[in-house]
């Protein structure tokens, strides 16, 4: 496909803020707080980053994560056939295993794999998502080469407040969710229960003869999926300096596809969190976690139980923030990490801890800006890993700003590159980036946009070596691209435009160099539409991506796509809300991983109630 039409809209775009006549656009007093481990307001990031709220979430009418992310800057998505099925999500072209994903500031995914499943988090438990692009090994260590993505379940403000929603869709789609909690200045609670089942596509075209044919099977039937989650979380202010606060997320994920070994699984994602915090001043405060996140999956096949994997991650940090002067601020800590594995797959080891040390420095200076960290981990099979970052930022006035940054990263190898039987390479060396971020950005009351461009080199890539039959540290990767954002409100329409180019290149020696790295999409974009009239709300969304490769060679392509989404909504009542949505309107034919099917048309209808305040 041709990627014109997008570049011209999302560049129309851009100058729309010149005419912008709205009162308010987007809130630039929004805080961050994944950049730096501390709230900051997100227009003082000189990280790239990008906030997603509830009331987002909930104009969107997004059904997963999928297409809630679909096509914002910097991301690019794929998936093994709708609803439930594997995702991925390569961050500026940095591998799915090279980003870190966050719950509640718990460390999630499997340590087998060095995958967070994605596909199993549920919309209706996310309060809000915090999205920082670029590599920030710095604060968090291991993983975090391509950025770092924070998921915040739901939170309360103010009194009493009862939820329930309801839907039918397309696929046999059924979702429900209720929840309860309440919020004040010395306590807090709330709990949250949501179902989603659907009877799915037929997620794979493989067959089960011949290489290179998809899932290896002949199953042309529906694989449904079903998800069960439930969140509860509670703190309080037992004296003014102290606070303390806990949550718990469990998801039980059950999932029907297509494959030759087993075709149905269950799986488990729970993640358990608390924190103490003792603030004796507002120059001082202490910060004391313990979080555990388990990852479980259980296969079955037409003979039944085929096999198992539990991963256990158990973690711990103590943070100090100190207030060296106005507007300079120490921010220093140490992070504790326990990986453990059980299942019926045997590996030589089975268990290692890291240990992590960081400072991070913050200061402004009139219309200047730096910021300066340096982390040592101490892991238990790969010594001593240090990384760094230095930024810089310059605010010219009126909302511009002009920021740079360097920093680099590493990624430990997971367990199956390790040591999983008869492929895992147990001398295997991590992953190690070097990033360069240049940004422009701007805005005022009814508009903001930014404009970004980096290069991420990454060096000691894990992949297969065709030598040693092993994986190996045989690759070289240079991560580079752009990316242009823009919000603003025109006419009474809140108007927000994303487009992303990476190229995501092999820069090894060998019959691949100067290829492109496997399902990375070039060119990425997204914009949304929306309009309130009164008790009536309307929007749209289109997302398009251009061609993919699926292999290392560059021999398999999988075509582009662009899709349109519409969508309403209705306030019956103060309380009560009716939303409707038809997704890929067209009915456009595509796939994002080769073999595998996406939805076609589909619609959407539930209704939501929330007693107004």
């Amino acid at each position: 496909m041709t990627f014109r039409p997008l570049t011209a809209a999302v560049a129309l775009a851009l100058v729309l803020p010149s005419v912008a006549f709205a009162e308010d656009a987007t809130d630039l007093d929004e805080i961050l707080v994944t950049a730096t481990r501390t709230p900051i307001a997100l227009r003082d990031s000189l990280s790239p980053a990008q906030v997603i709220d509830r009331a987002q979430i909930e104009r969107s009418q997004a059904t997963s994560l999928q297409q809630l992310l679909a096509g914002r800057a910097g991301i690019n998505l794929t998936n093994t056939g709708g609803l439930g099925k594997q995702t991925s999500l390569f961050l500026r072209g940095a591998g799915s295993n090279q980003l870190l994903v966050l719950v509640d500031g718990v460390r999630i995914g499997s340590a087998t794999a060095g995958l967070p499943a994605l596909q199993d988090l549920p919309v209706a438990q996310i309060e809000r998502i915090e999205i920082v692009r670029g590599p920030h090994s710095s604060l968090y260590g291991a993983d975090a080469i391509g950025g770092v993505i924070q998921i915040f379940t739901r939170r309360e403000r103010g009194g009493l407040q009862p939820r329930a929603s309801a839907g039918v869709g397309s696929h046999g789609l059924r979702e429900a969710s209720a929840g309860i909690g309440q919020g004040g200045e010395r306590a807090w609670f709330g709990a949250d229960v949501a179902l989603l089942r659907t009877d799915g596509i037929n997620a794979c075209d493989g067959t089960a003869a011949g290489w290179g044919a998809g899932c290896y099977a002949d199953e042309p039937d529906r694989d449904g999926y079903r998800n069960r989650s439930a969140s509860l979380r509670a703190g309080g202010k037992p004296a003014e300096a102290w606070t303390v606060e806990g949550s718990a997320l469990r998801v039980e994920g059950y999932n029907h596809y297509d494959g030759s070994w087993a075709n149905y699984s269950e799986t488990v994602q729970q993640v358990l969190s608390g924190q103490v915090r003792y603030a004796p001043s507002a120059r001082l405060s202490w910060q004391a976690t313990v979080g555990r996140s388990d990852d479980q999956t259980d296969d079955y096949g037409a003979a039944g139980f085929v096999g198992g994997l539990d991963t256990r991650r158990d973690q711990a940090s103590l943070q100090g923030d100190f207030v060296l002067a106005e507007g300079q601020r120490l921010t220093a800590g140490v992070d504790w990490l326990d990986d453990r594995i059980t299942g019926t797959t045997a590996y030589d080891v089975t268990a290692r801890d890291n240990t992590g040390v960081f400072a991070e420095y913050q200061g402004r200076f009139g219309a200047q800006q730096l910021q300066a960290g340096l982390r040592n981990d101490d892991n238990e099979q790969f010594g001593s890993h240090t990384t760094g970052d230095l930024g810089w930022g310059w605010h010219f006035g009126d909302g511009l700003k002009l920021a740079a940054r360097y920093s680099t990263g590493f990624r430990a190898p997971s367990f199956n590159d390790l040591y999983y039987p008869y492929y895992g390479n147990p001398a295997l060396r991590p992953e190690e980036s070097k990033n360069l971020n240049l940004g422009l950005s701007g805005g005022g009351d009814a508009w903001r946009w930014s404009v970004d461009v980096f290069e991420n080199r990454v060096d000691d890539l894990i992949s297969y070596d065709a030598s040693i039959f092993l994986p190996g540290n045989v690759d070289t990767a240079r991560l580079r691209g752009g990316e242009l954002t823009v919000a603003t409100t025109l006419a009474g329409w809140d108007l927000s435009a994303e487009y992303s180019h990476v190229d995501p290149r092999n820069r090894s020696e060998g019959a691949n160099r100067g290829k492109l790295l496997p399902r990375r999409a070039r060119n990425t974009g997204r914009i949304d539409l929306d309009r309130r009239f009164g008790d009536l709300a309307l929007g749209a969304s289109v997302n398009a991506a251009g061609r993919r490769y699926d292999d290392a060679a560059n021999t398999v392509e999988v075509g582009g796509h662009a899709t349109a989404d519409l969508r309403l909504e209705y306030a019956l009542h103060p309380d009560w809300t009716l939303q409707a949505r038809v997704t890929n309107l067209f009915d456009r034919d595509y796939q994002l991983v080769d073999w595998y099917n996406q939805p076609g048309r589909e619609f959407g209808l539930s209704v939501r109630w929330q007693p107004a305040r």
